[in-house]
């Protein structure tokens, strides 16, 4: 992988190579070297024949054989996957110049078309190292060039006509060789690029999810501490109304339920202020998920009187042991509360798992899900209307991702909607 310098002011910088790929390149640079060090092996010995050239087989194969012995001392070092550092693939990248220019001394020097192969190691070297290690990479393979143009064994070709079809042909392989490369190279960076693009927007878009997270937080902790006052006032006024001796049976009734919620609203405040980063989550309980659910569900009916629910559970085995971490849990009952507001029917909670992971699903009979939510829900808030702004999707996304799990939103075929919240389990 690379890194992406984001400042502009120093547009002209190439992205820089990551630090920990050092043994990844290694590993492929020395898988490509067997592959080269055949195909040379192959022209080595069928070239001389096929094109009546006299070429000195036995020092090209002597050559080939010694980079084949330390192309074997670095697989065996690959194979310890111990950590390498951009010295040791400078130093390999420079063991293959220095190979590539002995192999062409030995057949014409510089006057040898294929001379111009020592560009790949350099750009190899640009993908993959420092800029200085990459300077040290372009200055060998130049003084290589450089000492080629002076020391080496010209080739036997007696026909100048000949001898510059050859050339001609050398050039040729030489073009197509070097077109594959850059075309290889060209194409792998601009992957590399636009996917730590992508991470980098990714990343971007966590941290604003994040910030909007951590002050609807800062909002709901002095929420609860504000509405403390007017929920027990209305404690108190629905007690005093409660001994009022011309209250009707309905009326006694209405201010149970009443009193009620202000008891399911002090519990919830109370729950949050508990909540708020005090409770710590290697020391909390397990608890069965299907027992969990059902019971959260019940639960989530003392807010709720009047919406029906169905819970359901299967799975391989029994079922799994899972924390009752607090954020999960308000990510659930976000789920149920956008079911229930979005159509009078009844919700369905299921409980689904094999060996590794954990489903719950939410689901409900209305219109479904607008294709703006599925894409964005969860991401981005949307504006105000009556069934919301989407924030609790933000906050269930952002709950379950911190549990390093999934959130995915879905229209099935037989109608509704469904969330789908996936947990990894722990292996046993």
């Amino acid at each position: 992988m690379t890194q992406i310098t984001d400042n502009p002011a120093m547009p002209f910088l190439l992205p820089q190579p990551d630090p920990g790929d050092d043994l990844a390149n290694l590993g492929r640079l020395v898988a490509a070297r067997w592959w080269v060090l055949a195909a040379l092996a192959i022209l080595a010995l069928a070239l001389p024949p096929v094109l009546e050239i006299a070429l000195p087989t036995l020092p090209i194969l002597a050559v080939l054989a010694i980079a084949a012995v330390f192309n074997g001392l670095a697989t065996r070092r690959v194979a310890r996957a111990e950590p390498a550092g951009p010295g040791e693939l400078t130093a390999q990248i420079g063991l293959d110049i220095a190979g590539l220019a002995a192999l062409i001394f030995f057949s014409g020097g510089a006057t040898n078309p294929l001379v111009s192969l020592l560009l790949p190691p350099v750009a190899i070297a640009a993908l993959t190292l420092p800029g200085r290690f990459v300077l040290a990479i372009g200055t060998l393979a130049v003084l290589a060039y450089s000492l080629l143009m002076v020391f080496y064994i010209p080739l036997p070709l007696a026909d100048p006509v000949r001898a510059a079809r050859l050339h001609l042909v050398g050039m040729w392989l030489t073009f197509a060789v070097s077109s594959g490369m850059i075309a290889w190279l060209v194409v792998r960076m601009t992957a590399l690029i636009r996917l730590r693009n992508a991470q980098l927007a990714e990343a971007r878009e966590a941290s604003l999810r994040d910030e909007r997270v951590v002050a609807l937080g800062t909002l709901a902790a002095g929420a609860a501490h504000e509405l403390g006052t007017p929920l027990a006032t209305i404690a108190v006024i629905a007690g005093e109304l409660d001994h009022e001796s011309g209250l009707s049976a309905a009326g006694r009734d209405d201010l149970a339920v009443l009193r009620q919620q202000v008891g399911v609203c002090k519990e919830i405040i109370t729950g949050l202020s508990r909540r708020a980063g005090v409770e710590r989550l290697d020391a909390a309980a397990t608890v069965p998920a299907d027992r969990w659910l059902d019971g959260l569900r019940q639960r989530w009916h003392a807010s709720r009187p009047q919406a029906a629910s169905r819970f359901s559970a299967e799975g391989a085995g029994p079922a799994p042991e899972i924390v009752a971490d607090p954020t999960l849990e308000q990510a659930v009952i976000n789920l149920l509360n956008n079911a229930a507001n979005a159509a009078p029917g009844e919700v369905t909670l299921a409980a689904r798992w094999n060996a590794t992971q954990l489903h719950i699903e939410v689901g409900d009979r209305g219109a479904g899900f607008p294709q703006q939510i599925i894409r964005h829900g969860g991401r981005r808030a949307f504006p105000a209307h009556p069934l919301g702004s989407g924030i609790g999707l933000i906050l269930t996304r952002t709950a379950v991702e911190r549990l390093g799990g999934r959130l995915s939103l879905e229209n099935p075929p037989t109608g509704g909607a469904l969330a789908r919240i996936e947990l990894p389990l722990p292996t046993p």
